[in-house]
């Protein structure tokens, strides 16, 4: 099993920053993608950026240029800087690790809320 915990999640007003970090522990090893989810309310989870055990990072549009994904493979531990929140950033913020050659091995975090005032 995978454990995922999210921290760093809180309310800050528009074109403010956060940091958040995602804790991983247990059989992490057996993942190869690590990602940042985010779902507002009414609206499908969806990706926002992640990364490759590799380092191939991909981004949302919505967020390229704002938001940067990194992670210490030392700690396990995975971040998503984010920069000039906007509203619509709004969200609870899942982390998830998987593995892209077993679909069974999906893990998710329980998620952190980011609200961002106008």
């Amino acid at each position: 099993q995978v454990q995922l915990v999210e921290s760093g999640g809180g309310l800050v007003q528009t074109g403010g920053s956060l940091r958040l970090s995602c804790a991983g522990s247990g059989s992490i090893f057996r993942t190869n993608v690590r990602g940042w989810y985010r779902q507002a309310p009414g609206k499908q989870r969806e990706l926002v950026a992640d990364i490759t055990i590799g380092g191939n990072i991909n981004y949302a549009d919505s967020v390229k240029g704002r938001f940067t994904i990194s992670r210490d493979n030392a700690k396990n531990t995975l971040y998503l800087q984010m920069n000039s929140l906007k509203p619509e950033d709004t969200a609870v913020y899942y982390c998830n690790a998987r593995n892209s050659l077993n679909p069974s091995w999906d893990y998710w975090g329980q998620g952190t809320q980011v609200t961002v005032s106008s």
